[in-house]
C-alpha cells in the first residue's frame, strides 16, 4: 500500500498565503479557459525577445522583476477568477513538481561543469572547432545538454578569442551541443527524462531516433565546417592572441568528474527506483526517489562549489549570473505556462483544439510528421518538457504501445521536442546560459529575432528534409 505523508505549512513557506484549503483543491479544466489566459505567457516571451534589443540596460538590471510581474499578471487574476485555493495548488505544483527539480538539476550540472577547467590555449581553426562541437554532441547525451554546454563553451570561446567573426561558432554550438546532441538518452534532455519516468525504455530513444540524430548532427557539422573555413580563410586571426600559449592541455578541478558521475547516478536512480513512499505537499505528490535525487543533486552542487579551488573558478571566469538569469526567467515561464498547457491538454474540445486535431489523420491514426512539427514548434516557445508530455498523452500515453505499435509517433515527438529546442533562445535552458556566458566574454550575440534568423535559415530547411526522410 502506498504511504503518503502530508507536509505541514512550515515545509513550504510560500503556501502560507493559501492556507487552509490548499491540499483539497481540485484540478481545473483547460477547455473552459479563454485564450486570453495565454497573454501573460506571450508577454514574457515578447519581453525576452524585445527588451534586450530595445532597452538592454533596463533589461539587464530588471529582468527578474519583469518575469515576476508577468507571473503575477497570471496568478492574481487566476486567483480572483477561480479562487485562492486553486491558484495556490497550481503555484505549489508548478514549483514543487516542475520548477524546483528542473532548477536543481541545471544548477548541479552548471556548478560541476563550471568547476572543471580545461587548461591550455587551443587555437580555433575550423578543424578543431568542428571537433569540439562533435565531442560536445557525444557528451550531451551522457552528461546532459547543460553539462556538456557548460564544460565546453568556455574553452571554445577562449580558443576563438583571436578570431574576428565568431558568432557563428556560438550559434552552431547551441544548435549541436545544447540541443541536438542530447537526443539519444534520457540523461540528455528533460523531455526524454520525463518519457523515461513514464515508462519509455532507457535505450529506446537511441535505438529509434539514432538515424535522425546522426543526420541532423552530420549536416550541421559539415555546414559549420564550411562556414567556419570560409571566415578563417577570408580573415585569418588577429595579430595578438588574448590567451597566451601553454605547453599542453590538461584539466584542473578533475574531482568534479566524479561528482558529475554522481549526478548521472542520481538521475538514473530516480528513474529505476520505485518506492511506495510519497509526500503530499499541499496537493502535489512528491515521490521519495525524486526527493532523494533533488536533495542529492543540491548537495553535489554545494560540495562541488566548496571543493573547487578559487583559482579554477577564476580561470573559468565562473559566475552565477547565467544561472540566475535562467532561474528568474524560467520561474516566470513555468507559472505563466500553466493555463497554456491546460488548454493544450483539453484536446480537440479546448481552445487549441485545432493544434491537437492537426496531428491526427482522417482515419484516426496519428500522423508522425504532424507530431514532429507540432511538438517541435511548441517546444521552441514553450518549455519542451511539458510539451512532450502533452503530445505523449495525446498519442495515447501508453508507453508499451508507443514503443511498439506507434514507435514512429513517439520517435517524432521525441525528435521534435529535442531538435527544435534550438529554434529560439528559450527553447532549451542551456541556450540562454550559453548566450549569457558568451556575452560576458565580449561576444556580441544576436538578438532574440536575430538568433531566429539563423535557426529559420539553417534549421527549418533541415527539419523539412528530415520530415520527408524519416516521418512520412
Amino acid at each position: 500500500m502506498q504511504k503518503t505523508i502530508r507536509l505541514k505549512a512550515a515545509a513550504v513557506p510560500l503556501s502560507l498565503l493559501f492556507l487552509p484549503a490548499l491540499a483539497s483543491a481540485a484540478d481545473f479544466d483547460g477547455g473552459s479557459l479563454s485564450p486570453l489566459w495565454g497573454v501573460p505567457f506571450a508577454g514574457i516571451l515578447l519581453s525576452i525577445a524585445l527588451f534586450p534589443l530595445l532597452a538592454p540596460a533596463f533589461w539587464h538590471h530588471h529582468y527578474g522583476k519583469i518575469s515576476a510581474a508577468w507571473a503575477l499578471a497570471f496568478l492574481l487574476p487566476f486567483a480572483g477568477a477561480f479562487g485562492v485555493q486553486l491558484a495556490g495548488v497550481q503555484l505549489v505544483h508548478a514549483l514543487v513538481a516542475e520548477y524546483i527539480p528542473f532548477i536543481i538539476l541545471l544548477t548541479a550540472l552548471f556548478t560541476v561543469a563550471g568547476g572543471i577547467h580545461i587548461r591550455g590555449n587551443l587555437h580555433g581553426a575550423p578543424g578543431l572547432n568542428t571537433a569540439i562541437l562533435a565531442i560536445g554532441a557525444v557528451l550531451a547525451s551522457f552528461m546532459g545538454t547543460t553539462g556538456a554546454s557548460m564544460l565546453l563553451i568556455r574553452p571554445l570561446i577562449r580558443a576563438n578569442d583571436n578570431r574576428l567573426h565568431k558568432v557563428h561558432v556560438i550559434v552552431f554550438f547551441i544548435f549541436i551541443v545544447s540541443n541536438a546532441g542530447g537526443a539519444l538518452t534520457p540523461l540528455g534532455d528533460p523531455p526524454l527524462f520525463l518519457g523515461f519516468l513514464k515508462g519509455v525504455g532507457f535505450f529506446w530513444t537511441a535505438q529509434n531516433i539514432l538515424p535522425e540524430t546522426l543526420f541532423i548532427l552530420g549536416v550541421l557539422l559539415a555546414l559549420f565546417y564550411a562556414i567556419d573555413r570560409h571566415y578563417y580563410r577570408k580573415e585569418g586571426v588577429l595579430p595578438a592572441d588574448p590567451t597566451p600559449d601553454t605547453p599542453g592541455i590538461g584539466f584542473d578541478g578533475a574531482a568534479n568528474f566524479w561528482l558529475l558521475g554522481g549526478v548521472v547516478a542520481l538521475v538514473l536512480l530516480s528513474g529505476f527506483w520505485k518506492s511506495p513512499v510519497t509526500f503530499d505537499v499541499f496537493g502535489t505528490e512528491v515521490g521519495l526517489p525524486g526527493l532523494v535525487r533533488d536533495v542529492g543533486l543540491a548537495l553535489i552542487a554545494v560540495v562541488s562549489y566548496k571543493l573547487t579551488a578559487p583559482k579554477v573558478h577564476a580561470d573559468n571566469q565562473f559566475e552565477w549570473e547565467p544561472m540566475a538569469e535562467v532561474a528568474k526567467l524560467f520561474a516566470g515561464i513555468f507559472l505563466t505556462i500553466i493555463p497554456v498547457i491546460a488548454m493544450l491538454k483539453a484536446g480537440t474540445q479546448g481552445p487549441f483544439g485545432a493544434i491537437v486535431s492537426a496531428v491526427t489523420r482522417a482515419d484516426g491514426q496519428p500522423d508522425p510528421a504532424m507530431y514532429f512539427w507540432a511538438t517541435g514548434v511548441l517546444s521552441s516557445f514553450l518549455d519542451n518538457a511539458p510539451t512532450y508530455l502533452v503530445f505523449f498523452n495525446t498519442a495515447g500515453g501508453d508507453p508499451a504501445a508507443l514503443m511498439t505499435t506507434y514507435a514512429s509517433t513517439l520517435a517524432a515527438i521525441s525528435a521534435g521536442a529535442v531538435f527544435m529546442g534550438a529554434n529560439t533562445y528559450i527553447g532549451n535552458a542551456p541556450n540562454l546560459m550559453v548566450k549569457a556566458i558568451a556575452e560576458s566574454r565580449g561576444v556580441r550575440m544576436p538578438s532574440f529575432f536575430g538568433y531566429m534568423a539563423w535557426s529559420v535559415a539553417i534549421l527549418v530547411p533541415l527539419f523539412v528534409i528530415c520530415t520527408f526522410i524519416f516521418f512520412r
